[in-house]
């Protein structure tokens, strides 16, 4: 045989060798179903079991042995190796049993207007979701702040979809940078109190579909939908937009989760449910319940009366500066639409293992897309990365203050002005971090320096004045006032002795705290001196605690197992701010006549085996009138008076306490009066003509007050724009209008309308021709910025390029945000909605005195398009349209119209 001839033939060979191992391998192919088309994936699939592809859909209980107090826990399959997930809590940070630091709040970061600040800030909350080990960041949080009344509206980007848009993809980029899962919630119109939302087409896709449809282009692991009902139909299981929308429309592949207790029936996996939380029930059941659908475990009995013990509230309860809360009416949790079970369901039919299998394939795609399989699962918990992280934060802190008014240059403040300057109020002496602890981290204590402690470290002025105005600390009840039986001190039962203690103060700082989880109870009798409102300050640490007074139940800290998250206590748990020596601080008010009242107080182990804390303080109603006075002499006798102010959620759109009293009493007497906003959300400021100067710091976390004292100082120039518009009334507010009661939380039959449609925020001021205070992307700098030389270029994606100049005309280099708006068209479709001018593009730049910086901004196709309800689809707008650029909604020097 001669050689051409060998090779023909072994060519030969070769073709049907690969012909038959082709053959195999598409045999092999039609043996394994096609569900997500990743070949790993689906053939994982094909491997398992009915039972295993359930345990990927429902939450269940982790390990005690191991469990971290996170949010919630999907079992793995150790037969295939599939690994067991872990949800933590946000935004914004990382809340597990270990602490973690606090960072600059959502609408902090949104007001930096800085897609890197935010993309930092995920790249943080990522960090630490890895040191902690947790797989599933519940983060971001991208509905929209269109209701001030909104409980949760602190915790979003604002009220601009295109901004939401952006900084919550940015932060989507970050956190999955760290190997971990980002899950954007709520999905979708749980922009209200009310348990049933109403929105249109038009509207829906335009304003609050918006950024989830931008965190799916950025390949988001997967969604959280939320509680309310949309149009009747809950979010949850609701098919047009679970299915319609984000499926088909959007091409969403990850997997959706449910908000803890939003499943009201099986057939929710119907709609395009993927996995159901927290899923099983707690067979301890830590005093409540959450019913569950697609797993196979019976319902839990109800708790027994006072199963839940002397709990607080796991959100921090009122405190006396603020009105008391109507009460939590509990919205759609528990509501049943079918009792029925997964088990049963799969018997008759009403769903299929087709479903289950879709659903199951959908959460394993994002876990072998993460190499949660291939060695990048990490469930111990290391070192995190404190100090890279603190400059995130600070950096962020300081990007985010927004300089709402500054009129002659009072800040920054000169190294004379120091000589006499006094700071005024308990947030200028501690940092107020995180606001309210809500469902984020809160924080670390040690690093909580204040903004006074950080001014007098960078100026090196040691003898900046303070007064504290309202101490919230207070002081510990002298032992004068406390007996038992008719003999002084409180009698101790319990931790392995009976004792009598003078005072209740046992701390680490008085060097007397009590051993690990011990578990004692103080009872006596308190004197007061005479009638009054005392404010009672329950302090703890190591330990939760309770307080009875009179024999009824006064004040507990909030933090319990099987609570929220966490499991243990935490300094910033109950209070704006910890106290001075970092303990939680319940603080409650109370009338009480003179004379002798019943006191008792216990403690409970809380897992975390650190030294018990426990001490009892009150702020007699004679200190707090001594303390106002003395802030008011202080203020008084000073060249100049910076009032720190303070919000959490209540009262909505105002000042807690009498705060506004305060500051109105201070610029009485100090025409240099300054006032430093630690707040989230706009509020009225009934003294902002009678002050000179107003510095908005947000909740600035952990490394707020280097950030307040380094633009205070004139550091840094402040840059931040408003992500909200500053109304003058909340009347002024679409949401909040009288004349549409329909739109409010409080609408009629439960059942919120979005009447104003696309107008919200800024473009109802625009539409309805409202004043604001302080317009949209307001935001003053210490020095001033010339804009020029407008060009706006049309490119092949669609979108526009539009190009400024912009000159530092001032004698400090400093940010400048420039914004780019688009307006309405001059000939509009019947039916269709526009606003008079919507954000499209901005950027964050720096620019040195005197110099000029030509910046370019991309306005992508979607900001030039609207959603048609006729066609179903996006359409670009034909006529003419007005390109707006400048420094705000309300300052736009430079227009250009296109076709």
């Amino acid at each position: 045989m001669d050689s051409s001839t060998k090779k023909m033939l072994q060519r030969a060979g070769a073709l049907a060798a690969g012909a038959v191992l082709m053959a195999g391998l598409a045999a092999m192919a039609q043996s394994v179903p096609v569900v997500t088309g990743d070949a790993r994936v689906d053939k994982l699939l094909s491997q398992m079991t009915l039972e295993e592809k359930l345990t990927l859909i429902h939450g269940t209980q982790e390990d005690p042995k191991v469990y971290q107090g996170q949010a919630g826990y999907l079992a793995g399959i150790p037969r295939l190796k599939i690994p067991s997930l872990r949800f933590a809590d946000g935004p914004p940070g990382v809340l597990t049993r270990v602490p973690s630091q606090g960072e600059t709040a959502t609408m902090g970061v949104a007001a930096t207007f800085s897609v890197k600040d935010a993309e930092d800030n995920g790249l943080v909350i990522g960090r630490e979701d890895r040191a902690l080990g947790i797989d599933v960041s519940l983060q971001p949080f991208v509905n929209i702040d269109r209701d001030l009344e909104f409980g949760r509206g602190y915790n979003t980007f604002g009220e601009d979809p295109y901004l939401t848009s952006v900084m919550g993809v940015a932060e989507v980029k970050g956190i999955q940078s760290q190997h971990v899962m980002a899950q954007i919630k709520h999905y979708v119109g749980y922009d209200s109190d009310n348990e049933n939302t109403y929105i249109d087409d038009q509207t829906l896709h335009e304003v609050y579909v918006a950024p989830f449809d931008a965190a799916v282009k950025a390949d988001v692991s997967s969604i959280m939908c939320s509680y309310n009902k949309l149009n009747d139909v809950f979010a949850c299981g609701n098919k047009d937009t679970m299915t319609g929308i984000l499926r088909d429309e959007l091409g969403f592949k990850g997997f959706v989760t449910s908000d803890w207790g939003a499943v009201h029936s099986v057939d929710f996996i119907k709609a395009g449910l993927d996995m159901e939380m927290p899923g099983e029930p707690d067979p301890n059941n830590h005093g409540f319940s959450i019913p569950s659908f697609f797993d196979s475990r019976p319902v839990p009995p109800p708790p027994a009366p006072g199963a839940m013990g002397d709990i607080g509230d796991m959100f921090g309860g009122h405190i006396p500066e603020e009105p008391k809360p109507a009460g939590f009416g509990g919205g759609n949790w528990g509501v049943k639409l079918d009792p029925k079970k997964m088990p049963e369901a799969l018997k008759d039919g009403t769903v299929t293992e087709a479903d289950v299998t879709r659903a199951a394939g959908r959460v394993l795609y994002e876990i072998v897309h993460f190499g949660y399989m291939d060695g990048l699962h990490k469930h111990e918990v290391t070192p995190q990365a404190i100090e890279a992280n603190a400059k995130i934060i600070e950096k962020t802190g300081e990007d985010a203050a927004v300089l709402l008014k500054n009129e002659g240059n009072v800040l920054p403040l000169k190294s004379n002005d120091l000589e006499s300057v006094v700071l005024i109020g308990p947030t200028a002496a501690q940092v107020d971090s995180i606001g309210i602890n809500g469902e984020r981290s809160v924080g670390l204590p040690q690093r909580q320096v204040g903004p006074l402690a950080a001014m007098r470290k960078i100026s090196g002025n040691a003898d900046i004045q303070f007064a504290v105005a309202d101490d919230m600390t207070g002081t510990t009840i002298p032992a004068n006032l406390l007996s038992h039986d008719g003999k002084p001190g409180l009698a101790r039962s319990g931790g392995g002795a009976e004792k009598v203690d003078p005072q209740l103060n046992f701390t680490t700082k008085a060097g007397n705290a009590l051993p690990p989880n011990s578990t004692v109870t103080w009872k006596g009798t308190l004197n007061v001196p005479k009638d009054g409102e005392y404010w009672i300050y329950l302090q703890a640490m190591g330990t939760n605690a309770s307080l009875k007074l009179d024999g009824k139940k006064f004040a507990a800290t909030g933090a319990f197992q099987g609570g929220v998250h966490g499991d243990i206590l935490q300094a910033n748990q109950d209070n704006v701010v910890p106290t001075t020596d970092n303990l939680d601080n319940v603080r409650r008010s109370i009338e009480l006549k003179a004379g002798e009242h019943a006191i008792e107080i216990s403690t409970s182990s809380d897992t975390s085996n650190a030294p018990v804390q426990v001490r009892l303080n009150w702020y007699t109603p004679e200190q707090r009138q001594s303390d106002h006075d003395a802030a008011i002499a202080a203020a008084k006798n000073a060249k100049t008076a910076v009032v720190f102010a303070w919000t959490r959620l209540s009262p909505v759109f105002g000042l807690p306490g009498d705060q506004n009293k305060l500051i109105e009493e201070i610029a009485a007497v100090n025409p240099n009066t300054v006032v430093v906003l630690n707040t989230s959300q706009p509020v009225a400021l009934p003294w902002v003509d009678k002050v000179k100067g107003v510095l908005e710091m947000w909740w600035p976390g952990d490394e707020g007050g280097w950030a307040t004292a380094n633009i205070l100082l004139g550091k840094t120039s402040p840059a931040g724009r408003l992500p909200v518009t500053w109304g003058k009334r909340l009347e002024d507010y679409a949401a909040t209008d009288p004349k549409h009661p329909e739109r409010s939380k409080r609408a009629p039959d439960k059942k919120t309308i979005y009447s104003e449609g696309v107008n919200v925020g800024y473009r109802w001021f625009d539409k309805e021709n409202i004043e604001p205070l302080f317009a949209f992307g307001h935001g003053l700098s210490y020095t001033t910025f010339e804009y020029s030389d407008l060009k706006v270029g049309k490119l092949q994606d669609g979108g526009l390029d539009v190009t400024v100049k912009i000159k530092n005309t001032g004698s400090v280099a400093s940010d400048e945000v420039p914004q780019v708006y688009i307006g309405a068209p001059s000939q509009i479709p019947e039916g269709v909605q526009f606003a008079t001018r919507a954000l499209a593009a901005f950027d964050r730049v720096h620019i040195g005195t005197g110099q000029t910086k030509t910046v370019t901004m991309h306005v992508p196709e979607r900001q030039l398009q609207y959603w048609s309800i006729k066609n179903k689809k996006w359409v670009t707008v034909t006529a003419k349209r007005t390109v707006s650029v400048g420094g705000s909604s309300r300052n736009l020097p430079l227009k250009q119209e296109i076709n």
